[in-house]
């Protein structure tokens, strides 16, 4: 009965979602896998691909709070965590903490902010608290960060430290619509955009996280998800020696974590309460291809990230992986 009301509670969060967003199916499934997991998110599009929407309608069907932060080259790091502010009425400090303590925060344009900046969200990512004047300050709970950056700017923008990038769980890359996506969207949002509702709260939310941290993951699942990672460091073990030429660096032990975290939020959106092989499979693309970096040669020669992890997804086979007898 329990994992039918989990299913029904995950329907309605896609129903209310869908009734807002036009089309973008895998971005809306990406961001719940995420929130689910516990992990952040980083959108990457064009501009008007309803980036900043679908993270905002997502805190509001969620019911938690919300907060944007518009990142650009004069932001400051006490700009989004916060600072010490000295009152005079009471000769003393007081701390003023800042916009990163909602349950939901949009940091919008990333890309637009120095290193400094966006360096400043690393411990809130990985930790959920934030130190000010020696003090940790734990942020509410849940606690997810979703990012966006325009792939097509070049002046004024910054490049992500490789830290910043392996803290996002996944990296979606949106399409343009369809034509019959875009007649829709013309329909409904041109007019009266429809208003998302409130369809849990926030212990209904902390309820499907701690279901998720349920989902069984059968040891052949792991071992796909780290044979996956593996090959990416050691291309050559796994029949894919001609890529080492093109990868500086293979992905990090978060990869691998993502992958299996991730593997139990998709279980769990699909209706499961166990985990397999094609849910690590289909996640793959948005948890390495933010962390696989390429060498200058493989830059220089136009070869995208995303073509690399398929050749290693063709490869890589999932193998059954027998349990271990007793005694």
């Amino acid at each position: 009965m329990d994992d039918v009301r989990t299913a029904q509670e995950v329907e309605r969060i896609f129903f209310e979602l869908r009734r807002v967003i036009v089309g973008q199916s895998r971005l809306l499934e990406r961001l719940l896998v995420c929130l689910l997991s516990r992990g952040h998110c980083l959108l990457e599009s064009v501009p008007g691909l309803a980036k900043t929407l679908a993270a905002e309608t997502l805190a509001k069907v969620s019911g938690g709070t919300f907060a944007r932060i518009q990142f650009t080259p004069d932001l400051l790091p006490s700009d989004i965590v916060g600072t010490r502010i000295y009152r005079g009425s009471s000769e003393r400090f007081d701390v003023e903490l800042g916009p990163v303590f909602v349950n939901f925060l949009l940091a919008d344009e990333i890309n637009r902010a120095p290193a400094k900046v966006q360096s400043a969200l690393l411990e809130v990512m990985a930790e959920g608290q934030v130190t000010i004047g020696g003090h940790s300050h734990k942020v509410p709970q849940p606690f997810f960060v979703v990012a966006t950056q325009n792939p097509i700017e070049s002046e004024g923008v910054y490049q992500l430290p490789d830290a910043q990038r392996d803290r996002f769980m996944m990296k979606v890359v949106l399409d343009h619509p369809t034509v019959a996506e875009e007649l829709v969207i013309l329909d409904r949002m041109s007019v009266a955009p429809p208003q998302p509702e409130r369809v849990m709260d926030l212990s209904g939310l902390v309820r499907l996280q701690r279901k998720c941290d349920q989902v069984f993951v059968d040891r052949s699942v792991a071992q796909y998800a780290v044979d996956l990672v593996h090959a990416t460091r050691d291309p050559a073990a796994h029949n894919l020696g001609d890529l080492a030429p093109s990868i500086a660096l293979g992905v990090s032990p978060r990869a691998t974590l993502a992958l299996v975290r991730g593997a139990r939020a998709m279980a769990l959106v699909r209706g499961r309460t166990y985990t397999t092989p094609q849910d690590v499979f289909d996640i793959a693309p948005e948890v390495l291809r933010h962390r696989l970096l390429l060498t200058y040669d493989a830059l220089a020669r136009d070869i995208a990230v995303d073509d690399l992890i398929h050749r290693v997804l063709a490869t890589v086979p999932a193998t059954w992986v027998s349990p271990k007898p007793n005694g």
